[in-house]
């Protein structure tokens, strides 16, 4: 599994997906296009009624839309999506291959899959003498012999309209359709021809039509029929968003607003996978408009941030924070706190969120109990560690094991920020192992909000140093702080409380709390100089009553 972060990917590379690239990328986003390589209009030789690019293969104009593309910097990926999840800033797609991309927001651009009846000839002349469009290809076979296939009751709607390019017209009724009668003598009114006796084959060498024959065994000669067949988008993959729909004639569709927005608060939605009717142009035209609009949401957005990053001490950010754990491969052993587990031992398992959660030890550790736990941290550098533990830890479940396994994931969120632990979430377990900081943090405010996030009966685990180690005063801290002094002049110190006076800074009701567990344990540790040494650990344990 992979880990990377693009402002934006755009999900299907046709005609729309490729405009909306390179609005995005000539907007300096950097954007990742997904593409499966299967173009609705793959089966045409020529696309028309494209101003500038009338007659040009379709899969021309995908060649050249990706070079000029490409040219502002947009990145290309081979791969089918298999599903979009949102996070707290963004959404996370998975390919099919199980490549995770994370962004800050999506264009849905996969457009739709015409589902034709199982009629012998038909689908092997599609999108050559058997159409769908008559503004695409209507020019192309005017004053022909042109029957067009009705389906539904849009196909009446398309039977009307071609008999604009051509007077030698026969409708074709299709199984169980039936023609109203006010609508037959309109038909008939203009000379076209009704057939009621569905068609079974069609005749004719190569991509050409001769004739067809229907269930009643007569033939009618033709050269091109029209048929609009079971217009299905391509956009399974968004099940999880549970996004909202449009049910319309022709199907149920992804419904956008007025910007291309979907009702996912991230992603965006452009062409036929919203609008079947869209011809190129369209579809194109919408997605370049929805790019833009997402391209604002982001600057919006980007204003947002560096005003609350003005608010708030420099030392206090992610570029901070990603810089500690960048300086090694791995900041902490990668096993879980033992009084954590030690404590935990003794509960039913739930769903938990672990504060401050790092490289994921504690998470994943609670996982492997039967938990459903999610972790937070303000550093993308530790999260992304996290998840390549938790991708580790899914991958080595034996598949006839009979323990319970539950889910580990996480988010990456600056605790200080005022609506960071605004969750709509209640957990039966919320933890906070060492939420220590040699810079300014709000620990008690960031504690007191999660404990609102606990459920009834849930428990509050804060597992905090009692007291400073014995060499924290020495050269190790002294080397810290000559380290950072320079470039973080915010210095802050954490101060050390016993777990009674961490439930007294906590000031939580005590009608409303249970105190299962406040003692100080002694542990031992290894110094920094590598000698041996005993810590003094907080635990304070609370359950809502």
């Amino acid at each position: 599994m992979t880990t990377t972060t693009w402002d934006a990917i755009v999900i299907g590379g046709g005609a729309a997906g490729l405009s909306a690239a390179l609005a995005l990328g000539r907007s300096r986003r950097r954007t990742l296009v997904i593409d499966g390589g299967l173009p609705r209009n793959r089966f045409a030789d020529h696309a028309h009624n494209i101003l500038g690019l009338d007659g040009v293969p379709p899969l021309e104009i995908v060649r050249t839309g990706r070079e000029q593309a490409g040219e502002y910097g947009v990145e290309f990926l081979e791969a089918r999506v298999a599903g979009v999840t949102e996070r707290e800033r963004g959404v996370r797609v998975q390919t099919a291959e199980g490549d995770i991309h994370e962004a800050r927001a999506a264009v849905v651009t996969t457009g739709l899959t015409d589902i034709l009846p199982d009629i012998s000839g038909l689908r092997s002349r599609w999108g050559k003498t058997v159409l769908h469009c008559p503004y695409c290809h209507g020019w192309e076979v005017r004053d022909g012999r042109l029957g067009v296939l009705v389906l539904s009751e849009f196909g009446f709607h398309q039977a009307q309209m071609i008999r604009q390019w051509s007077d030698d017209l026969t409708v074709f009724l299709g199984d169980g359709v039936r023609l109203p009668e006010p609508l037959g003598e309109r038909l008939r009114a203009r000379g076209i021809r009704i057939v009621e006796s569905p068609i079974t084959e069609v005749l004719g060498e190569g991509d050409t039509i001769d004739e067809v024959r229907t269930a009643s065994g007569e033939s009618y000669p033709l050269d091109a029929i029209f048929t609009f067949g079971q217009a299905t988008p391509n956009d399974g993959f968004l099940a999880d968003l549970e996004l909202t729909r449009n049910d319309t004639p022709l199907g149920s569709f992804i419904a956008v607003d007025a910007t291309g927005k979907t009702s996912a608060n991230r992603v965006w939605a452009a062409g036929n996978v919203v609008n079947p009717g869209a011809a190129v142009p369209q579809a194109a035209g919408d997605a370049a408009f929805a790019a833009a609009q997402l391209n604002m949401a982001l600057v919006e957005e980007d204003f947002d941030l560096a005003v609350a990053a003005s608010n708030e001490p420099s030392e206090a950010t992610a570029d901070y924070w990603n810089g500690r754990y960048g300086e090694k491969p791995a900041m902490w052993s990668g096993r879980p706190n033992a009084t954590l587990v030690d404590v935990v031992a003794d509960l039913a398992p739930g769903a938990a969120l672990d504060l401050g959660s790092g490289e994921g030890a504690d998470v994943v550790w609670l996982a492997s109990q039967g938990w459903d736990a999610l972790g937070l941290d303000i550093s993308s550098v530790a999260v992304a560690r996290a998840e390549q533990a938790a991708a580790a830890f899914g991958a080595s479940a034996a598949p006839d094991t009979s323990a319970a396994r539950g889910r580990a994931s996480f988010r990456v969120v600056d605790l200080a920020s005022p609506d960071a632990l605004q969750l709509d979430e209640r957990f039966d377990l919320v933890t906070a192992s060492f939420l220590h900081s040699t810079l300014a943090l709000p620990r008690t405010e960031i504690l007191r909000s999660a404990s609102e996030l606990v459920g009834q009966g849930g428990h509050l685990l804060v597992i905090t140093h009692a007291a400073p180690p014995p060499w924290f005063g020495g050269a190790d801290q002294a080397e810290h702080e000559h380290k950072h002094k320079h470039k973080h002049k915010h210095n802050h110190h954490h101060t050390f409380l016993s777990p009674e006076q961490e439930l007294e800074a906590l000031a939580l009701d005590p009608a409303s709390w249970r105190v299962v567990i406040a003692e100080a344990r002694i542990r031992s540790a290894m110094a920094p100089d590598g000698a041996p040494a005993e810590l003094e650990d907080g635990v304070l344990l609370l359950q809502r009553s």
